[in-house]
């Protein structure tokens, strides 16, 4: 059989569809109103979500795998730091080099640029805060440079008359990016009638822990890797309740000790005043004020053992 009906048999059939229907035309049958279903199905799509974000060389805790090593300043001037000499693609390859000689066999090092985006200043400025925010186009300038060569992005604060919090929060877009730190700088950080540069400066813990938790609850909101924050000091008045800043584990916190001068009294300096049983160690090297200035492998043989170093 082909499967075709002949004249007699079509009739036939056409009349019982006809009395089933109650006289529904064979436009109107339910079998043609009705949409077939395809004739296969495609299965349903999953999407894989993308990784949390890393940190420039890898990773989403700072130390014990890491040994960081920065250049200390600001664009445009060596004034204030050896990071401003010469231009940004420049200051990026000389970090690279520096940063090798800390290499050691349970540790890689992460080279970093430690930007001051808020720089203090000896007189008042318009909002009368003794302190002044670096150009945005300029501090971006740096961090794309930074992040060509895979280097972590601190942004050191300076904030004058204004408290730590207000001189921060400004930088929330740049703070949510995973390879952006920062650092408080206390020396810089007046009371009322204070002008930069005439005293050094202090913050209490209070202050400190506010700008923290913020910190700390911006870098788990947004699930980024372990944030560095440095806080500068080289008295012990600079933070005089040190002992209650508060650890979080959403951040790297370090102690970072800023004395120059002579080797014994930098280290005298640092003994005095390191707490390494709370804080990840950190020590600064002066190109200029430094006599001598000490090697990678005289830093390596401190106790304790810096896990940031950073040259100005």
């Amino acid at each position: 059989m082909d499967g075709r009906l002949g004249t007699g048999a079509t009739v036939a059939v056409l009349v019982v569809a006809l009395a089933g229907c109650g006289g529904r035309t064979q436009a109107e049958t339910p079998v043609q109103q009705a949409k077939l279903p395809p004739a296969t199905s495609s299965a349903p799509t999953t999407t894989t979500p993308p990784p949390p974000p890393e940190l420039p060389m890898g990773g989403r805790t700072v130390f014990p795998q890491y040994r960081v090593v920065a250049y200390y300043g600001t664009g445009g001037t060596p004034a204030l730091g050896v990071l401003g000499q010469g231009t940004p693609e420049e200051a990026a390859e000389a970090i690279d080099k520096a940063a090798q000689g800390f290499a050691t066999p349970d540790r890689k090092v992460q080279p970093a640029m430690e930007f001051i985006a808020t720089v203090a200043d000896g007189y008042p400025g318009p909002d009368g805060a003794y302190s002044h925010q670096v150009a945005k186009e300029k501090v971006q300038e740096y961090l794309d440079v930074a992040r060509k060569h895979h280097q972590l992005f601190l942004l050191d604060v300076q904030p004058g008359q204004k408290d730590f919090m207000q001189a921060v929060q400004p930088y929330q877009d740049l703070l949510a990016q995973p390879d952006v730190g920062l650092a408080l700088d206390a020396e810089w950080r007046m009371e009322p009638g204070q002008v930069p540069g005439k005293v050094i400066g202090h913050v209490g813990a209070a202050e400190v822990n506010g700008v923290l938790d913020w910190v700390a609850e911006l870098t788990k909101s947004r699930d980024l890797p372990q944030k560095v924050v440095l806080l500068h000091m080289f008295r012990a008045s600079m933070i005089p309740d040190l002992t209650g800043v508060a650890e979080h584990p959403e951040l790297a916190l370090v102690q970072h000790l800023d004395g120059f001068g002579g080797v014994e009294t930098k280290m005298d300096i640092y003994h005095a005043i390191a707490q390494p049983g709370r804080f990840h160690m950190g020590f600064k090297l002066f190109y200029q004020q430094d006599k001598p200035m000490l090697g990678p492998e005289e830093v390596l043989r401190m106790t304790p053992l810096p896990e940031f170093v950073s040259y100005q």
